[in-house]
């Protein structure tokens, strides 16, 4: 029997074809394409078939592990028709063992051609080795429709040790700017944690609508979570009118958060709740105008320009802010059984703190010599508010100025900077950065992507490192991908900007940045896209567009053309025509032609188109190559 040992970089750089002396297994798994790749892999040439008496031996005593036999049922039986039975005997076995090297998360798999035997030392090292079980069986099990009776379910013999890299893995998703129900929240966590993705940071509130039900404070969501219906550009919209009805929202009633934390619960995916404060609180100002420093708006925003000119920050001057935050953070505390709270602390605009009187008393009873340090005490009593309830605060990196709360722990997204210097100082950090890990940003050509404002590729994504040098490793706990969704109206949208960057993120917080290779990861890519479509997962083909990168060269302007990925045929026209495979071939950088007007270019791959036709005028790509880039977080532009 012919056995090839890989470690994983050799993986990654090969995923290699299985040379099988099983005819079905050479027909229906010729290659092995999980993400994120396994740390360790040994490959030989047969076969395990899964049939309808196969068989899940467990210690039917756990609970958890019964849970995941259930589990891979639920994954398994719409597209093959029946189901494991689950007992303490069988072909198929989880068992816990005291494997120290597998850590919390790890599991070793050894498939052979009579049985897998699937081991860890937590239940959820056996559900992650699942997961790699699930994506090793033919695209068709990820179909919602049976499939024919005499379809082989054929998982190739591996031996398998495998562990993450980093304890935090994430995803989040920004429920205040869209409103996402009960259901497609738990859909996004089934997706995330089917690429062993472990945290679902839920962005409960901001100015655009409070989605948390706090029973003490029953405004929130009765006013806080509503606003007038509007679509168009975020910033350009009319504000909501005197006496218009505010129909568009919703929020989450405890019930609910408590039916989403148990359905998380059974993926082993923690679900922080971010409550965003002391800025980006118009809603709640709405809701509770005692909450302003002078003024509080009258209306939820709905995407209109307001920043600066309406207040969105809470009044630290007056106790009943304080009072206001410890009825809000007691019911999370509550309710979330994570150790982390996330209280935001970023993009607060301090302008109505200077001129409101009772925030000007407060710093100097409290000797505060600016409103930078009025944030930090702010920030400092509510680190000592959720220490008090048996939590740990976590806080954008602007919770850095003016002083760090002593046990606060930081997730840096305005670059490396604010992670560096908090890990420096002991405090644990979560990286994510903007130029990998915002996924509402384009991640191809802008012409022909749905509207944002800035960019980042599904490469850019796989070349995040979220420990930077010089900094102590064991204080960066990991990274995660942020969705924020101004420009996201809906849930099959939420798919699109998120899969494949978020199977990029997966990949290197799993795997590490280190054992990372693009060109084994982006034909992994390729395969996951059909497993996506026979799910019915929305993502975006973006990596088959051509690039396109006008510069200035001597004053005259030049275009060059390229890809992210191999074999990319780029084809071009600049007058005004379609281009095809017969229209000229790029090979350099282009000139543009006397008089012309338009610029279109078109992809292929193995002779066939790939990618859309991408049309943009002359003009355009002279300002293009004269534009400033601009990073912003959330909604608001930082220079």
């Amino acid at each position: 029997m012919k056995r090839k040992f890989l470690n994983l970089a050799t993986i990654i750089s090969l995923f290699a074809c299985v040379s099988c002396s099983n005819t079905v297994c050479s027909e229906e798994n010729k290659e092995i394409t999980v993400i994120p790749a396994p740390q360790e892999m040994t490959i030989t040439s047969d076969c395990f078939t899964l049939i309808n008496n196969s068989s899940i031996a467990l210690d039917v005593s756990n609970e958890e592990l019964k849970g995941i036999a259930e589990y891979l049922n639920e994954k398994i039986a719409p597209a093959m028709g029946f189901q494991l039975s689950v007992g303490n005997q069988g072909k198929i076995q989880f068992k816990l063992v005291d494997d120290v090297s597998l850590g919390d998360e790890g599991y070793h798999l050894n498939v052979k051609s009579d049985n897998i035997l699937l081991t860890a030392n937590k239940p959820a090292g056996i559900f992650y080795g699942v997961q790699t079980l699930l994506q090793m069986l033919p695209a068709e099990i990820k179909s919602l429709e049976k499939q024919p009776e005499d379809k082989k379910w054929t998982i190739p013999c591996v031996d398998i040790t495998d562990k993450p890299q980093f304890p935090w893995r994430g995803l989040l998703l920004d429920v205040s700017r869209h409103w996402f129900t009960k259901e497609e929240v738990m859909k996004y966590i089934d997706e995330l944690a089917e690429y062993k993705m472990n945290v679902f940071h839920w962005h409960l509130t901001d100015d655009q609508g409070w989605r948390l039900e706090i029973k003490s404070l029953p405004k929130l969501t009765e006013i806080g979570a509503w606003r007038a219906p509007r679509v168009g550009k975020w910033w350009d919209r009319e504000p909501q009118q005197p006496g218009e009805k505010t129909t568009y929202g919703g929020f989450y009633t405890q019930e609910d958060v408590k039916e989403i934390l148990a359905y998380a619960a059974k993926r082993f995916v923690r679900v922080i709740p971010e409550i965003d404060v002391p800025g980006h609180s118009l809603a709640a100002l709405v809701a509770y105008p005692e909450l302003a420093c002078m003024n509080a708006p009258k209306a939820v925003n709905v995407g209109n320009e307001f920043y600066t000119q309406e207040e969105n920050s809470l009044c630290v001057g007056k106790d009943f802010t304080f009072e206001f935050m410890d009825k809000v953070l007691t019911e999370v505390a509550a309710l979330f059984p994570d150790e982390y709270v996330h209280i935001g602390g970023d993009e607060c605009f301090k302008g109505f703190w200077h001129k409101c009187p009772d925030c000007q008393a407060r710093m100097r009873a409290e000797n505060l010599k600016d409103e930078e340090e009025l944030q930090s005490y702010f920030i400092h009593r509510m680190g000592d508010l959720l220490k008090s309830k048996g939590k740990k605060l976590v806080g954008w990196d602007e919770i850095l100025e003016g002083g760090l709360a002593p046990d606060a722990n930081v997730m840096s997204w305005r670059g490396m900077d604010g992670g560096i210097k908090a890990a420096k100082a002991g405090h644990h950090v979560i990286m994510t950065p903007t130029n990998h890990c915002y996924i509402d940003f384009w991640q191809g050509e802008p012409s022909v992507e749905p509207a944002t404002y800035a960019m980042c590729r599904l490469k850019d994504s796989y070349s995040f490192n979220p420990v930077p040098e010089g900094v102590p490793a064991e204080m960066i706990l990991g990274g995660q991908g942020n969705l924020w969704a101004e420009s996201v109206p809906t849930f099959r949208h939420a798919e699109y900007m998120t899969w494949p960057r978020g199977w990029a993120l997966a990949e290197v917080l799993w795997s590490g940045p280190a054992n990372c290779n693009w060109s084994g990861f982006w034909p992994r890519v390729e395969k996951h896209f059909k497993r996506a479509d026979l799910a019915n997962i929305n993502y975006a083909r973006s990596i088959y567009n051509a690039i396109i990168r006008p510069y200035l060269q001597d004053g005259v302007l030049m275009v060059e053309l390229d890809s992210e990925i191999e074999g990319i045929d780029i084809y071009y026209t600049f007058d005004n025509t379609d281009p095809d495979q017969y229209t000229p071939k790029y090979i350099e950088p282009l000139g543009i032609p006397k008089n012309a007007t338009w610029f279109r270019v078109v992809t292929y791959r193995y002779g066939k188109p790939v990618g859309k036709v991408i049309t943009l005028t002359i003009e355009e790509l002279k300002q293009r190559a004269q534009r400033d880039k601009r990073v912003t977080h959330g909604n608001l532009n930082i220079n």
